[in-house]
């Protein structure tokens, strides 16, 4: 019996160790696999942004939700962590041979070295506030001043006590947040890093409408009272003083930082009247915005080159709208004239009162469910997670854009929305309806969202939208792939809302580097995509406004698009009869958010697959 209980405590000695061994290699030594450490890596990033923790939707509510009461700390500290923290991720996979991966592992590798590797590359500009952000910490677009409210409002969920309890710890973190972005702003002003005037002037209207209701009416206390009326464990005398606390957190912290923050604006404008549009007068500007559009693109392109590309598809696609137009009986003048005309002409405009706006997320829905019914015939994997149709919050409508996609929660807990911008309903035309809800929902964002949210065999960071040109790229992709599927048959003015959208992301190329890397004034942007798509020029001052507040960015959209249509028609050329489409969108989305040079590998390695399979 002694010996037996001897041999039973070395046994359960070695196993102790083993697990000990495994639990250090896991949590802080070298994993057993890429995913593991990729995982551990995403927590650990997670653990350090609560509010992107909230975005991803993992675990809020639950036992293990230590972070939906917190926002985000917005300082230097913050910052210089995260560059830390990129450098170590990086050694950390470095300790793998790649060469000794299997490819999905390879890939994973890949991209995470392209996320730390990017991340640092903005390291030199000493002046940014953000890892990777944009170059100003307030503004109408991606400020801070207005992605708190938005996050708070659409992305926290209420689902709890718990997580309405915290909702309200959130609220009463604002204020201290706001003025730290306030003293962001500050200390870039004294670097030479200063707003342009139209970006102060219009992000000083998004603080108003912020802060124009009463702090009990304000959608901030609202949204949430709506939210709490439907968690059935919380009591009316529960709800009411979370109610009240709501109110007293914007009385006494949110509002007063709004203030401060309007005033310290106000003061610059003497400074920023001097600025102009693009981020080239920065310190090391130019350099800057070759980093962004390297990031943006995910490709080498030199803004000539973007230049050059975008006036290329605008003349391509210039024609194509003219023939339509003159079939429709619109021969004189120019298309962009034509298509200004068109977005007058009340045959298309749905009443600009709350009756008109619900029609139109009612058509939004009837669109969406439409195409959805087709997509078995194209696609094997298909979204579980439902898609739903909302308003812009009214508070944010001034400052956005006149369409977004916010994904679902991985944990179930918040659908994916495809929100609409109704602040005038003239700037909805039903022609172009269409194209935004293909673009926005399905087969776009919604899509590729979901389904790589549902690739269960993949790390977490595998799981998320990463690549603007991916991803972007995609909804354009989706945009013509519904006009070659016949969703647009018959409906030539929808066909041509499809193409004008397409113009502008092409001109968006030609004023996004206009902006930032000719010397392009805002007037001149403004100019050139008004006369060029016909837009509304309400409209266009919103789309330049964003290239001026985040650059780069809007790049993405065409050169994704291309690369993925270039890609297909490589795929049909090499494949001819063995080219079948499902399993080429299955090779696009079934590998989660990749940098276009990746994208391109794996369908080269697909292709020799095919072809060596027959």
């Amino acid at each position: 019996m002694k010996r037996r209980g001897r041999i039973v405590g070395w046994v359960g000695l070695v196993l102790g160790l083993l697990l000990a061994y495994g639990a250090y290699r896991v949590l802080w030594g070298k994993p057993f696999s890429i995913n593991m450490l990729a995982n551990r890596q995403a927590i650990e990033f997670l653990m350090r942004d609560p509010e992107l923790f909230t975005a991803v939707g993992i675990t809020d509510g639950s036992i293990l939700d230590h972070h939906s009461g917190e926002l985000t700390p917005y300082n230097l500290r913050q910052r210089d962590e995260a560059y830390a923290q990129f450098a170590q991720f990086l050694r950390e996979v470095r300790q793998f041979d790649r060469a000794q991966l299997k490819r999905q592992d390879q890939i994973t590798y890949d991209v995470l070295l392209d996320q730390y590797q990017s991340g640092l590359s903005f390291q030199r500009f000493s002046w940014l506030q953000d890892v990777g952000g944009g170059p100003y910490p307030i503004n109408q677009m991606t400020g801070q001043e207005v992605q708190l409210p938005s996050f708070l409002q659409t992305t926290h969920v209420v689902s709890n006590e718990k997580t309405a309890r915290n909702y309200v710890k959130r609220l009463q973190a604002m204020g201290p947040k706001l003025d730290s972005v306030t003293a962001a702003m500050q200390r870039q002003v004294q670097e030479g890093v200063v707003l342009p005037p139209a970006l102060l002037e219009r992000s000083l209207v998004v603080i108003h409408d912020t802060v124009a209701p009463r702090p009990e009416e304000n959608p901030l206390v609202t949204t949430f009272v709506e939210r709490m009326n439907k968690v059935r464990s919380l009591d009316a005398a529960r709800r009411q003083q979370l109610q009240r606390d709501a109110v007293s957190a914007l009385t006494t912290g949110v509002y007063p930082a709004y203030a401060r923050m309007s005033a310290a604006l106000v003061a610059l404008k003497p400074q920023a009247a001097t600025q102009s549009a693009g981020v080239a007068r920065l310190p090391d500007g130019a350099a800057y915005y070759a980093v962004l559009l390297r990031q943006a693109t995910t490709t080498d392109y030199t803004p000539e080159q973007v230049h050059e590309l975008g006036l290329s598809e605008v003349a391509r696609i210039l024609p194509q709208m003219d023939t339509l137009l003159k079939a429709q009986g619109l021969a004189s003048g120019s298309v962009g004239a034509r298509m200004a005309a068109l977005r007058t002409d009340p045959r298309f405009l749905y009443p600009n009162d709350d009756a008109g706006r619900a029609q139109a997320l009612a058509r939004y829905q009837q669109i969406l469910d439409e195409v959805n019914a087709r997509m078995p015939e194209y696609f094997h994997a298909l979204p579980p997670q439902h898609l739903t149709v909302e308003r812009v919050p009214t508070s944010q409508e001034k400052g956005t854009s006149s369409a977004y996609y916010q994904q679902a929660a991985m944990d179930g807990s918040r659908p994916g929305i495809f929100f609409a911008n109704l602040r005038d309903m003239s700037e909805v035309p039903q022609w172009g309806m269409k194209t935004i809800a293909y673009h926005e929902g399905i087969p776009g964002h919604h899509f590729q969202i979901s389904i790589a949210l549902g690739l269960k065999d993949l790390p977490i960071i595998r799981q998320q939208t990463l690549y603007t040109a991916y991803a972007e790229g995609w909804a354009l992709y989706a945009e013509q792939f519904a006009a070659e599927i016949g969703m647009y048959k018959d409906d030539p003015w929808g066909d041509l809302g499809r193409l004008q959208l397409e113009l502008l992301r092409a001109a968006r190329l030609v004023v996004d580097t206009g902006l930032h890397a000719q010397n392009w004034s805002r007037e001149q942007a403004i100019d050139y995509m008004t006369s060029a798509t016909g837009m509304a020029e309400s409209d266009v001052t919103s789309e330049v406004e964003r290239y001026m507040a985040d650059p780069g960015q809007a790049c993405a959209y065409k050169v994704g698009q291309l690369k993925i249509l270039e890609l297909r028609e490589k795929a049909k050329s090499q494949l001819g009869a063995k080219f079948n489409l499902k399993d080429f969108h299955g090779v696009i989305l079934e590998n989660g958010g990749v940098p276009l040079t990746l994208l391109e590998q794996l369908v080269d390695e697909w292709i020799a697959a095919v072809n060596g399979a027959h």
